[in-house]
């Protein structure tokens, strides 16, 4: 049988640009079935009075290693919204994003001179809107300045983060934290139940086992290395400049880094 060059053409436009992926896939968390962690999920989700706003930077979405939908799952549907953008709101999102950012009852994760502590905050005038910032510090930064309606919120941070459970990634500073981990630890305080943040981050500690189980070694924070004269790089301005700031300003580290925002999450 002869083939034609229109045969041949036809064969070649129906090739998918995209390898296929043969691995089967969870529907919830869209991980490989093998390192799914919807297991870990509370069952149900949980019911809390307060809402998280993530606003996230669209470089976050590459990440292959996101807890951002660990806390959409683990909580209520509504009660964990993400936008994506750099500059908030803009003509793409919702209404209901305006609504947020205009609502007394919202409050900005920020480590600026102005914040307080998020301890402080009169929960008995709840429920809260909590607006996490996710992306590294520089990003988290540009969000900020480029986003007049997060300067007139009333902004928060948190004090005593402690140290990340998310053991598989190298951390700038030991109290930074990821997406997840920050979120859950200001549920914790807002809702007044501090068994939240155990029960949230339990997904982060199945991924974190099954990459250890794997070959995944645990990773020490920038800070660590360098207190102890093992970090093998020289000291680059960006890191010093937070070292510096998180020990001036928050004690810690970047917005949802130092507030406990994520380097990376």
């Amino acid at each position: 049988m002869m083939i034609t060059t229109e045969d041949a053409w036809q064969d070649l436009i129906g090739i998918s640009a995209d390898p296929p992926d043969r691995r089967d896939k969870c529907e919830r968390c869209k991980r490989p079935v093998v390192v799914c962690w919807c297991s870990a999920l509370p069952q149900p989700p949980l019911a809390v009075a307060s809402q998280i706003v993530i606003l996230q930077h669209p470089a976050e979405e590459k990440r292959s290693l996101r807890t951002a939908l660990m806390l959409q799952l683990g909580l209520k549907p509504g009660k964990c919204v993400v936008y994506k953008g750099k500059r908030f709101p803009n003509a793409r999102h919702p209404a209901e994003l305006q609504r947020v950012l205009d609502s007394p009852q919202t409050l900005l994760l920020y480590p600026s001179k102005d914040s307080v502590p998020l301890e402080q905050i009169d929960r008995s005038a709840g429920p809260y809107t909590l607006v996490l910032i996710d992306g590294t510090w520089p990003q988290a930064k540009a969000i900020y300045a480029s986003s007049p309606a997060l300067h007139r919120l009333r902004q928060v941070k948190l004090i005593a983060v402690g140290i990340s459970d998310y053991i598989i990634r190298t951390q700038p500073t030991e109290g930074c934290l990821s997406t997840l981990e920050t979120a859950a630890q200001c549920l914790a305080v807002l809702e007044s139940q501090p068994e939240l943040r155990q029960v949230l981050v339990r997904p982060l500690h199945a991924l974190c086992k099954y990459q250890l189980d794997n070959g995944a070694v645990e990773h020490q924070s920038k800070e660590f290395l360098m207190k102890t004269n093992q970090y093998p790089k020289p000291i680059g301005k960006r890191l010093s400049r937070l070292l510096n700031y998180s020990n001036t300003v928050c004690g810690s580290a970047s917005p949802l880094e130092q507030q406990a925002v994520t380097q990376k999450s």
